[in-house]
């Protein structure tokens, strides 16, 4: 059983903070100053170029890659680090599509990310064949699926709403027509249970910062499904992804399996300091993670709706039908969001109108909710939030 109790303690949390933002950046877990500490002293300090051999760098992206691939289902050996999250989109994407040449349409969701969005036409554009990107509403998608679409690319967790799309389900139905499918988890990697092996996903890619904690701006991971790993192409050939890097030959040959989908020089101290954090996730039941987070959302949904009514839900009601995140509407959000920063609950804004909550239970407890909501009822019914000082807009909002 997994006692979450504990684990909360194995998490930096600032004094005073309510921690409602893990889904944009995680708490540092209170074991990373320690082991970069090592890291840096014992390793890039004292064995310099060595550390390549001695301490195991070469490897890292491998071996941390299949701690990530035990949480999302995925076999040994599917699962690489290394880049960032949107180069893995575009791996992944690109890969997809030259496995379906005969086929012109990326289909997608008005929901997604825009990064994603962004990646998809520039791969159009750029490969000039008269590709297109179609984006109906999240609950159109499953009717658009047809013989026409090369791709399905969807984040499986909505970033405003938290909406979940039904992964299986809808890759299933890309496969009977012929569609290759490519999820982005970076809201669902230690958010939820992913069975990307039982789901039949061909892609999927994520980023560490979020639910796993990995520090701002850590690596992202790709996953390929052991049966498109040799002829996956490789859009961004990298010396890291040559079959022999270190032969320095001047013509591209693609590695062996995931291996190819390395690009550049590995983030040594970034994959470093998500080590520690991954550690944290060997005691966690995942199961148990998400019927906790459920609770969790219920029970602030309730509180919120029950004490704040200008605050209206865009998240699903229905827990199983969304992330582990609870976002109402609010049309001054944005300025709402930044009194209670002020006050020391940590939520984040989402343009138009969203106020988005991350409900982690590794870290948040019943007794955060509802002080949290305690935060939330004073700054919505004493209008604090209505003042220049919160309306004014940050670079990061």
């Amino acid at each position: 059983m997994t006692d979450f109790a504990a684990l909360k303690r194995r998490f930096h949390l600032p004094e005073g903070v309510i921690y409602l933002d893990g889904n944009s950046l995680g708490p540092m877990p209170v074991a990373v100053p320690e082991h970069m500490a090592h890291v840096l002293r014992n390793e890039w300090a004292e064995e310099l170029i060595r550390g390549w051999n001695t301490a195991g760098w070469y490897t890292q992206p491998a071996r941390v890659g299949d701690r990530i691939g035990r949480l999302l289902g995925a076999s040994e050996g599917s699962v690489v680090m290394g880049d960032t999250l949107s180069v893995k989109v575009h791996q992944a994407l690109a890969a997809a599509l030259a496995m379906r040449p005969e086929r012109k349409v990326i289909l997608s969701d008005n929901g997604n990310f825009p990064s994603d969005l962004y990646i998809a036409q520039g791969i159009a554009g750029m490969l000039g064949r008269g590709h297109e990107l179609r984006t109906p509403a999240p609950e159109d998608v499953e009717a658009a699926i047809t013989d026409e679409v090369a791709v399905l690319m969807l984040t499986e967790v909505d970033y405003r709403t938290g909406r979940k799309h039904d992964m299986k389900r809808l890759t299933e139905k890309a496969h009977a027509h012929g569609v290759l499918t490519v999820w982005d988890l970076a809201h669902s990697a230690g958010a939820l249970p992913v069975d990307l092996a039982a789901a039949g996903a061909d892609f999927a890619v994520g980023c560490t910062y979020k639910f796993l904690n990995g520090g701002p701006g850590s690596p992202a991971f790709i996953y390929v499904a052991p049966q498109h790993q040799e002829q996956a192409a490789v859009a961004l050939s990298g010396w890291m992804g040559h079959t022999a890097p270190f032969a320095f030959s001047p013509d591209y040959v693609p590695g062996e399996g995931i291996a190819r989908m390395r690009v550049g020089t590995p983030p040594v101290l970034g994959l470093s300091a998500l080590e520690p954090a991954l550690d944290i996730w060997e005691e966690v039941d995942m199961q148990e993670l998400r019927t906790r987070s459920i609770e969790l959302g219920e029970l602030f949904i309730r509180e919120v709706e029950a004490r704040c009514p200008e605050l209206r839900l865009a998240s699903p009601r229905d827990g199983t039908a969304r992330g582990s995140q609870v976002s109402f509407r609010f049309e001054d959000g944005y300025a709402a969001m930044q009194a209670l920063i002020d006050r020391g609950v940590i939520g984040d804004f989402r343009m138009p109108d969203i106020m988005r909550f991350g409900l982690t239970p590794l870290y948040i407890d019943e007794d955060d909710v509802r002080r949290a909501v305690d935060v939330i009822e004073d700054v919505m019914s004493n209008r604090l939030w209505d003042t220049p000082q919160y309306k004014a807009r940050k670079a990061v909002t």
